[in-house]
Formats: C-alpha cells, sequence, structure tokens
C-alpha cells in the first residue's frame, strides 16, 4: 500500500468512451484489468464520471448543420463539437461493466451544466468553475496524485496539467491510460502535461 498522501485518480472508464460507445476511444477496455490492480495500492482512490444532460452545448447534434469533431467558439474559449456521449442515466454514461467501482472513495460527476464542458477532473473547461476535487483531496492531505484512464489527450491531459498547477505532485500512468488522438492531439497533451510538471510513465 502506498502513503495516505498519495492517490488514484481513475477518468471516465465508461462505456461511450470503449470500443462500440458513442465516443469510443481505440483500446479503451484494455486498461481496465491494470486500473482494478492499482486501486489495491492506494488508500485514496476517486473515479470520475462525465454526465452530460441530453441538451449539452458541447454535443454537435444541439448545433444545427455542425459536423461531430468540428470546432466551435463558446464564451469560455474553442470547443470541439462531439457525438452526444455520457448522457445522464444511459447505457453509456455507466461505468465499464468490469471496473472494479466497490473500491472508490468518490465518484466525481462533471460535464453536468448544460452550457459548458468539462474535461478536467478539476474545473470546468472555463478553467474557473471548480468541481471541489481539489478541496477533497487536500483536506484529505493528499499530496501526489496518479492519473489513469480516458482519453489520455483530453480529460485525462487536462486534467493533470490543472492538479500539477495547483500543486499536487502529478504522474500519468499511460500503459493505463488509451488516447483520442485528434489531429495529432495525443503530442499536444504530453507536451502540456510535462510543460506544467506532470511526470509520464509507460
Amino acid at each position: 500500500m502506498r502513503p495516505d498522501h498519495e492517490a488514484l485518480i481513475v477518468i471516465d472508464v465508461q462505456n461511450d468512451f470503449c470500443p462500440g460507445g458513442a465516443l469510443a476511444v481505440a483500446g479503451g477496455d484494455e486498461i481496465v484489468p491494470r486500473v482494478n490492480a492499482l486501486m489495491d495500492e492506494f488508500a485514496v482512490k476517486v473515479l470520475t464520471q462525465d454526465w452530460h444532460p441530453a441538451d449539452h452545448a458541447s454535443f454537435a447534434a444541439n448545433h444545427p448543420g455542425a459536423a461531430p469533431f468540428s470546432l466551435t467558439e463558446m464564451p469560455y474559449g474553442p470547443q470541439v463539437l462531439w457525438p452526444a456521449h455520457c448522457i445522464q442515466g444511459t447505457h453509456g454514461a455507466a461505468f465499464h461493466k468490469d471496473l472494479a467501482t466497490d473500491p472508490a472513495d468518490l465518484i466525481l460527476r462533471k460535464g453536468f451544466r448544460p452550457a459548458i464542458d468539462s474535461y478536467s477532473a478539476f474545473f470546468e473547461n472555463d478553467h474557473e468553475t471548480p468541481t471541489g476535487l481539489e478541496g477533497y483531496l487536500k483536506t484529505r492531505g493528499v499530496r501526489e496524485l496518479t492519473l489513469v484512464g480516458l482519453a489520455t489527450d483530453f480529460c485525462v491531459a487536462y486534467s493533470a496539467i490543472d492538479a500539477a498547477r495547483l500543486g499536487f505532485g502529478v504522474t500519468v500512468l499511460e500503459a493505463a491510460c488509451r488516447a483520442i488522438d485528434l489531429d495529432g492531439s495525443l503530442a499536444k497533451a504530453r507536451d502540456g502535461m510535462r510543460a506544467a510538471g506532470a511526470r509520464m510513465v509507460a
């Protein structure tokens, strides 16, 4: 068991991000055994869950004529328009059936505000509206985070960068992550995580 000041953050291992899902990440389900094994090593374990209303502003279907994966401008900056995914209460929003959810101390739902997306486990995409995770971790005495999950180049990367900026030590375990890699997004995300001070471990 690792020291009590270390936490495992498992990002969005949900059906819609796994093969067959609405926004599938290639090999997304392959990480589940590794993630489950890691749960035994950490005293503090947090799962995040994308949890969108059907009218979410980040869905291409809610922008007439817009194609999935196109860019639009939101009040908080550029936003990728995604296929509808992880809609509250649906099978797609549920965790992968083989993911061990019982060991989690906290399940944090994000992206539930209709007008703003939320990649990071710490902030909405305006980089200002907090999810409350920072306070939870700090009141539990956590200083070091290991991040795993989906997808490396979006929700994992945003979470890692925010965590580092908030003063946590951050390790991203890439073997327990998978990426979308949209137009070079994986290389860009890796550069951004390293620049923020996160450790990338194979």
